[in-house]
C-alpha cells in the first residue's frame, strides 16, 4: 500500500531535505512502527509494502533513496533476488534482520545491500543507519560484522600485508595514486596489487567490482576500520 508522509513535527535530527523511504517488511506491525517513526523525525514515506513485488508496483516509477528491507520475506522470494531487485528501481538497501540469520546476512551483503541492522535495534538506530544508506554510504556496524566474524563458513580472501594497505587506504577514499605515494610503491604496482586484490575475492565467491564493494569487503574481513598489525606479509 502506498503511503503518504504522515504530517508531525520533524524531530532534532531531521534530515534538511526529506529522505525518501521504502518499507518492505511481511509484519503489519513492523511496518506501521517504522512508518511512524520514520514519519515522526521529517522522513518521507514513499511507500509501504508487504513484499518487493508489491513495493515495485507500488513505486510506478517515484524515486526512493532507502529501503528498509526485512531479511526474509515469507513468500518465497530469495534475499539476493530481493536486494537486487530493490537496487533495480536505483533505491539503497538496508537490511532489517534477526541477528542470528548469518547466512542470509552474508547473502544479502554479497548482493549488494549497503547494510544489516538488527531488528532489536533501537528505532532511532534505525533511522541514522537509514540515512547513512540514503547518502550512498556503506554501513559499519558492528553487529553484522561480528556474526560474519563468528560464520566459520564465511571465506575470507587471503591477503597478504600490502594488499590489506593498499585496500585500507583506497576503501577509505584516498585515490589509488596517492596511496601508492603514501606506501612508497609506484602507481602501476599499486594497480597490480588492486586487481590481484580483486581476483582473490572472485576466487571465494565475494567479488568486489567497484570501490563500495571494496569498502564493503574490507569492513567485512576487519581491514577497516584498521589494519591487522599481525597479517602476514605473503604479497
Amino acid at each position: 500500500m502506498s503511503v503518504q508522509a504522515i504530517q508531525h513535527s520533524p524531530g532534532a535530527d531531521a534530515p534538511a531535505k526529506a529522505v525518501r523511504v521504502a518499507i518492505v517488511d511481511d509484519h503489519e506491525s513492523v511496518r506501521l512502527g517504522l512508518t511512524a517513526a520514520f514519519a515522526d523525525e521529517g522522513y518521507d514515506v514513499v511507500c509501504v509494502a508487504s513484499n518487493v513485488k508489491e513495493l515495485i508496483h507500488e513505486l510506478r516509477g517515484r524515486e526512493v533513496d532507502v529501503t528498509v528491507l526485512d531479511l526474509s520475506l515469507g513468500d518465497g522470494s530469495s534475499v539476493t533476488e530481493n536486494v537486487k531487485d530493490v537496487q533495480a528501481v536505483g533505491s539503497g538497501v538496508l537490511v532489517h534482520s534477526i541477528a542470528d540469520r548469518v547466512a542470509l546476512v552474508r547473502e544479502a551483503l554479497a548482493a549488494g545491500a549497503a547494510g544489516v541492522i538488527p531488528k532489536s535495534s533501537a528505532t532511532k538506530t534505525v533511522i541514522a543507519a537509514a540515512a547513512t544508506v540514503a547518502r550512498g554510504e556503506v554501513l559499519n556496524n558492528l553487529e553484522w560484522a561480528t556474526a560474519i566474524d563468528a560464520d566459520r563458513d564465511f571465506a575470507k580472501a587471503q591477503l597478504g600485508r600490502r594488499e590489506r594497505e593498499i585496500l585500507h587506504l583506497y576503501a577509505s577514499g584516498m585515490p589509488l595514486k596517492h596511496a601508492a605515494e603514501q606506501l612508497g610503491i609506484g602507481y602501476s604496482t599499486a594497480r597490480e596489487y588492486l586487481d590481484r586484490i580483486r581476483v582473490k575475492y572472485v576466487e571465494v565467491g565475494r567479488p568486489a567490482p567497484t570501490k563500495v564493494d571494496l569498502l564493503r569487503r574490507a569492513v567485512e574481513d576487519g581491514i577497516l576500520p584498521g589494519l591487522d598489525p599481525d597479517a602476514g606479509d605473503g604479497s
